[in-house]
């Protein structure tokens, strides 16, 4: 658990994407598992035009008492990016200490030209210099057929990686809790998947 600073004894985390990519799944995951963990948690979810492919973010806290789920500037342990130009955005809330979990994956929104995942890395290394980035959707379609886990892929990396206060068993007991029956099996698989590639 993070103790940065006087009186910080939360872990606080950010997970930014775009509409459809499932981030209120992930959000439910992962509080699940925060709660199984024995936290205090507290979660917030914050939308744009999440229906159309919009900014979507959402924030959770674990602690021994949690008293607000919104993430303060500069304050996240963890930052996990569904998408390389949201993870610009979400700079706000990186400091020097903040690791990044980024997809490498880009979602065209209309009127804007896409920034390069160079230029986007570069960018948030003058923040932090903790950043990964994994190919997330291209390995989730690849080993599994589909790259609608590449979120849930991510999550149980940062398990396995250490990157959050939760243990990878009870990472799984929370899919296994949160995730609706039809796409169960997928979900193990991708907890599975994550396990094989830790190391990468």
């Amino acid at each position: 658990m993070a103790n940065k600073g006087e009186g910080k004894k939360t872990f606080d985390c950010v997970i930014v994407g775009t509409g459809g990519q499932g981030l209120i799944t992930l959000l439910e995951i992962l509080a699940d598992a925060g709660l199984k963990s024995g936290f205090d948690v507290k979660t917030s979810e914050l939308h744009g035009l999440s229906q159309r492919g919009g900014s979507v973010e959402v924030h959770i806290k674990f602690g021994k008492k949690v008293w607000s789920p919104l993430v303060e500037a500069k304050k996240a342990e963890l930052i996990v990016g569904l998408e390389m130009q949201e993870c610009l955005k979400a700079a706000y809330f990186a400091g020097p200490e903040t690791q990044y979990l980024i997809n490498k994956t880009e979602v065209m929104i209309p009127g804007k030209e896409l920034v390069s995942p160079e230029e986007i890395v570069e960018d948030l290394q003058k923040v932090t210099k903790k950043i990964v980035v994994v190919n997330a959707d291209e390995i989730c379609k690849q080993e599994l057929g589909s790259a609608a886990v590449s979120g849930v892929y991510l999550l149980c990396l940062a398990s396995f990686k250490k990157m959050l206060p939760l243990k990878p068993e009870t990472m799984l007991e929370a899919i296994k809790s949160s995730v609706s029956p039809k796409h169960l099996e997928l979900n193990i698989k991708t907890w599975e998947l994550a396990k094989k590639n830790k190391k990468n």
